[in-house]
C-alpha cells in the first residue's frame, strides 16, 4: 500500500487538533485529531472485496496495515470530529469514536478515503474503547457490498480482519456483557463528511471554521459550485438534498432500514453510511425498525424514513445558515427536496410495477397495492419478486409470499390485481421489474447465520452470502431453495434477527 498516491487534502484543508491521539476529550475549533490505530496480536485477512482493491490497486497482502499494526509511508492516519442529532436531540460532540480514516488515495478516476472501523480508542471515544466486534464487522462488510449490487448508494467495504483478541460487549445492553471475538473492517468512501460535521461548529458559534469546513468540501467534492454567495451554497445544497432523496428512494425500493438516521449517520455523498442496527423488512410493515433503542418511538421506522431524511436535511440547512446573506433562500432547498423525493419515488413506481409512466391514477392503485400488504404477514421481497414473473392475475402465484396461506385476504388481492393487469394492459414489463425487484437481499436472518458460523471459525457462509449478493436481481438458481425464502420461524424473535440494538 506504500506504493498508493496518498493526500492529505482534508487534513491540510481544514483545522486539527494540536494534540497527537490522548483520551477522549472535547476538541473544540477543530474538525479532525491525529491518532494511531491500535495494535492487536493476531490479524486474520477473512473478507475481500476484489473489485473495490482492484479500483485502489492494492494487493491482497497487508492484513496488518489493514488491522492497524502496521502504517505505511504516505498514511497520516485521523480521526474525524462531528456533531449530531441522535433520536431527534442535539448530542453536541461526537466524532470518530472507534473509527480511524488512514488517508486518502487518489486513483486514476477518483479519491477515496480508507478508514478503519474497530480500530482503537480516539478522541471521541467517549466511554467506550473505540473496538469492534466480528459480528458487526461481518454485518458491516456484507451490507456495504451488497447495498452497492443492489444498486443503492453507499460506502465500500474493502477487508475485514479479525484481531485474535476479544472484546466484551453487552448485546442488548440488559446489564449482561460478555467477550466476542472482534474484528476492524477497512470500508471506503468519496468522504466520511456527514450533516454533523457541519452541525457541530454551527452549533458552537464557530462561524470561522464552519467557513473553512464548506469551502474545503465545495471544492474537493463538489467542483463546480461556488461557496462564497448564496447562489453557490444554494446550488451545493441542492445537490446534497437531491443525491439524499435519491438514496432513501432507493431504500424503500428494496425494503432497507437504516435503523439510526441521526444526523451524524447522513453522508454529505449520499450514500449509505454507518451500518448499526439496520434490516430489511420480511413481512410488509411501514412501522418496523430493527434498533431495539427505538422500540418505543420508532421514529426511524421503515414507512417514516423519507420524512426523516427532510428533518435531517432542514438541519444541515440550519448549520450553513449563519454563511448566508439571505438564509431565506435555504427553504427552497427543503422544497427542492421534497420535490427531488416525490420524483424518486414515482420512477420507483413505474420500475416496480413495470407502468409505462406515472399518471395520476397510479397514487391509488400503489395506496391499495400497500395496504394489501398489510392484511396479512406478506414477505416484500418474494412479492414483487414474483409480480415481476406472473402470466395472469391470479392470487395463487404468490402463495410462497404470504407466511400463512389461509388468512389471505383474496377479495382485496383478486380486486387489485384485476387493477394492475388493465392498469398495464396485460403486458407486464418484466425486464424493468426484474431490474427493479432484487431476488436476494441480506436478510437479517442469513447474516445471523454467517456470523453463528464465523465465530465458530468457518466463514464458508459470509463468504456465500458474499458471491450470492454481487448478482441480487440474478437467478442463481443454484441458491434459491437455501436463499429465496421467507424468514424461518426460529428467526422471528431472535437477537440478530428481529431486534438489533446499536451495538450490532
Amino acid at each position: 500500500m506504500a506504493d498508493l498516491n496518498w493526500k492529505r487534502r482534508f487534513l491540510n484543508g481544514t483545522p486539527g487538533d494540536q494534540q497527537i491521539g490522548g483520551r477522549p476529550r472535547q476538541v473544540p475549533g477543530c474538525c479532525w485529531s491525529r491518532v494511531t490505530p491500535s495494535t492487536v496480536p493476531e490479524p486474520n485477512l477473512r473478507l475481500w472485496s476484489k473489485e473495490m482493491a482492484d479500483e485502489l490497486n492494492i494487493e491482497q497482502d497487508c492484513s496488518d496495515v489493514l488491522a492497524g499494526n502496521r502504517l505505511v509511508e504516505g498514511m497520516d492516519p485521523y480521526a474525524q470530529r462531528y456533531g449530531g442529532h441522535q433520536f431527534g436531540n442535539w448530542a453536541n460532540q461526537l466524532g470518530d469514536g472507534r473509527a480511524i480514516t488512514l488517508g486518502e488515495v487518489e486513483t486514476e478516476t477518483n479519491v477515496f478515503e480508507l478508514q478503519l472501523k474497530g480500530s482503537g480508542i480516539t478522541p471521541y471515544s467517549r466511554f467506550a474503547d473505540g473496538k469492534a466486534v466480528l459480528r458487526s464487522s461481518i454485518r458491516e462488510f456484507l451490507c456495504s457490498e451488497a447495498m452497492h449490487h443492489l444498486r443503492v448508494p453507499t460506502t465500500r467495504a474493502l477487508s475485514l480482519v479479525t484481531t485474535g483478541e476479544d472484546v466484551v460487549r453487552d448485546v442488548m445492553y440488559d446489564g449482561n456483557p460478555a467477550p466476542e471475538p472482534g474484528a476492524v473492517v477497512c470500508r471506503v468512501a468519496r468522504s466520511f463528511l456527514r450533516f454533523g460535521s457541519y452541525q457541530i461548529h454551527a452549533m458552537n458559534g464557530d462561524r470561522e471554521t464552519l467557513q473553512t469546513l464548506v469551502d474545503h468540501t465545495i471544492k474537493h467534492h463538489f467542483s463546480g459550485h461556488v461557496s462564497t454567495t448564496d447562489d453557490g451554497l444554494v446550488t451545493w445544497l441542492n445537490q446534497i438534498g437531491e443525491d439524499t432523496a435519491l438514496m432513501i428512494a432507493n431504500w424503500m425500493r428494496v425494503g432497507f432500514v437504516h435503523g439510526v438516521m441521526n444526523t451524524d449517520n447522513m453522508s454529505i455523498h449520499g450514500v449509505t453510511i454507518d451500518y448499526g442496527p439496520y434490516g430489511w423488512i420480511e413481512d410488509y410493515d411501514p412501522n418496523w425498525t430493527p434498533n431495539t433503542t427505538d422500540a418505543n418511538g420508532r421514529r426511524y421506522r421503515f414507512g417514516q424514513q423519507a420524512e426523516i431524511g427532510a428533518w435531517n436535511f432542514a438541519r444541515l440547512l440550519e448549520s450553513i445558515s449563519p454563511l448566508m446573506e439571505q438564509p431565506e433562500r435555504l427553504y427552497e432547498c427543503l422544497e427542492g427536496y421534497y420535490n427531488a423525493y416525490e420524483r424518486y419515488d414515482q420512477e420507483m413506481w413505474v420500475q416496480k410495477l413495470g407502468l409505462d409512466e406515472f399518471k395520476q391514477g397510479d397514487t391509488v392503485l400503489i395506496q391499495n397495492l400497500l395496504a394489501n400488504l398489510q392484511l396479512v404477514e406478506t414477505d416484500m421481497t418474494i412479492f414483487f419478486r414474483l409480480l415481476a414473473s406472473i402470466k395472469a392475475p391470479e392470487i395463487e402465484a404468490f402463495y410462497d409470499a404470504f407466511y400463512d396461506t389461509t388468512t389471505i385476504p383474496t377479495t382485496e388481492w383478486n380486486q387489485w390485481l384485476k387493477a394492475w393487469w388493465e392498469r398495464i394492459n396485460g403486458q407486464p414489463r418484466t425486464a424493468r421489474m426484474l431490474d427493479a425487484n432484487p431476488k436476494y437481499v441480506l436478510r437479517n436472518w442469513m447474516a445471523q447465520l454467517a456470523i453463528d458460523a464465523a465465530e465458530k471459525n468457518d466463514y464458508s457462509i459470509a463468504q456465500e452470502l458474499y458471491m450470492l449478493l454481487k448478482n441480487p436481481y440474478q437467478e442463481q438458481s443454484e441458491y434459491e431453495d437455501k436463499w429465496f425464502r421467507k424468514r424461518p420461524e426460529w428467526a422471528r424473535h431472535r437477537v440478530g434477527c428481529s431486534m438489533l440494538s446499536c451495538s450490532s
